[in-house]
């Protein structure tokens, strides 16, 4: 079945990679569309989107976007994004476009996956580019989204057999993508529950799995490595969940104190303002991540580190640490407008932390406890129990509490529904 392909390019640097490439995709038996961003120069030939469409949309004039990226790039490049973004957003509510590709350097990869970025979970999206693996531009080009990034090693800049190599790569794979994608239609015939999940909360996480389906639940399990539970809070905003089993949450940790694992600011609030049963236990927060830090390794050199891998090395939390952590948690759940509870298993929170283990500290772990509950509007919503967290028997307290709360919420609900009407 032919599909259209969306190239993102700028023709005025980069035309003759750019109509290599869109023969590749024709002949594929697919109808490649050229959408030009260029902001330089004139392109030698049209896109299929002509870069003064895209300008226009953007809100200037192309000849204006041509003046400011000589003297202020960003807002050239900013009009571009804006205007790109526009039309992809029409392309994809015609039906027009069932996987997009971008090719170039810095500039183009900004741009084509600032748009990608808008597009939804599971469209085919790709991007190739000698700035795919650059560690300091990464974050921003991905960010939580699903895009595909190749490295081409080469620039994008005149043909040549290994630049080809690349090129014939990278437009295979965005082909062999919309050949076999199941879309962006999702059906779920159970409601979706989000289980945040690393390593050492493993054990409860793969016991809840079964647990939760068992008890007519959807689960999705989101990585709790700084990413997967940030696009966990982004899905929760956009509605994808009918409630979080956030065993893992030491990302708030890991934020207040700069650890490998940072999720950023917003951790816990999106299910408190969405207002969906959530269970809550503190996997994660017993430790930080700062493997391949040599500054914060040092810093804690007298703390117990638990060393996985060069990249990997976990440090135990202080009491204090705790209490800060304690205080951010209890600030973001007395702001929550639907059911929670926050699970304390007392015999250990992870993996590493158990009796007989360097880095077991009941007593650090207890002054979290004490904090939380003072802090909290509702402290009885603190339960403790006498369980290690990496068990099952944990994950079947944790899935029993979750059903409960989901069981008041609908309650809860339906109540409301009725006295409206």
């Amino acid at each position: 079945m032919k599909k259209g392909v969306l190239v993102i390019c700028n023709l005025d640097t980069r035309g003759e990679d750019i109509v290599f490439v869109k023969d590749l995709i024709a002949g594929r038996g697919h109808e490649p569309i050229l959408l030009d961003f260029s902001m330089e120069e004139p392109p030698p030939f049209a896109g299929d989107i002509t870069t003064e469409e895209v300008a226009a949309r953007g809100g200037l004039a192309i000849e204006v976007v041509r003046e400011k990226y000589r003297s202020d790039r960003d807002t050239a490049t900013k009009n571009q994004i804006r205007g790109a973004a526009a039309i992809v957003a029409d392309l994809l509510r015609e039906g027009r476009v069932h996987g997009a590709i971008g090719i170039g350097g810095g500039t183009a990869t900004l741009v084509a996956t600032s748009v990608m970025k808008q597009l939804p979970f599971g469209f085919p999206k790709l991007m190739a580019s000698p700035m795919a693996a650059h560690p300091a531009y990464i974050d921003q080009y991905v960010g939580t989204r699903d895009i595909t990034m190749h490295h081409t090693v080469l620039d994008i800049v005149k043909m040549n057999p290994l630049l080809k190599a690349q090129i014939v790569n990278a437009v295979g794979a965005i082909c062999g993508m919309v050949e076999m994608t199941l879309g962006i239609d999702f059906k779920f015939d159970k409601p979706c529950v989000a289980i945040s999940s690393f390593g050492f909360g493993e054990m409860a996480v793969q016991s809840a799995l079964a647990m939760l389906e068992e008890a007519g639940f959807t689960p999705i399990v989101c990585h709790a490595q700084g990413k997967g539970d940030r696009a966990m809070e982004e899905m929760i905003r956009d509605g994808a969940f009918a409630g979080v089993l956030d065993i893992c949450i030491g990302g708030v940790m890991e934020h207040l104190f700069k650890g490998n694992r940072d999720p950023g600011p917003d951790r816990l609030k999106a299910a408190a303002a969405a207002g969906i049963p959530t269970v809550l236990a503190p996997c994660g927060l017993d430790i930080l991540s700062y493997g391949g830090r040599a500054d914060m390794l040092e810093k804690t050199k007298d703390r117990v580190q638990y060393v996985q891998d060069a990249l990997r090395v976990q440090v135990r939390t202080t009491a204090d640490e705790l209490r800060q952590a304690a205080d951010v948690i209890a600030e973001r759940l007395n702001a929550a407008r639907g059911e929670w509870t926050f699970l304390v298993p007392k015999k250990g929170w992870s993996s590493l932390d158990r009796e007989g283990r360097s880095i077991y500290d009941p007593q650090a772990d207890a002054a979290f406890v004490e904090r939380l509950k003072q802090r909290l509007a509702e402290p009885a919503r603190v339960k403790e129990l006498d369980l290690h967290l990496y068990t099952p028997e944990f994950a079947r307290a944790a899935v029993d509490e979750f059903a409960r709360l989901h069981a008041l919420s609908r309650a809860s609900r339906r109540a409301a529904e009725l006295q409206a009407s």
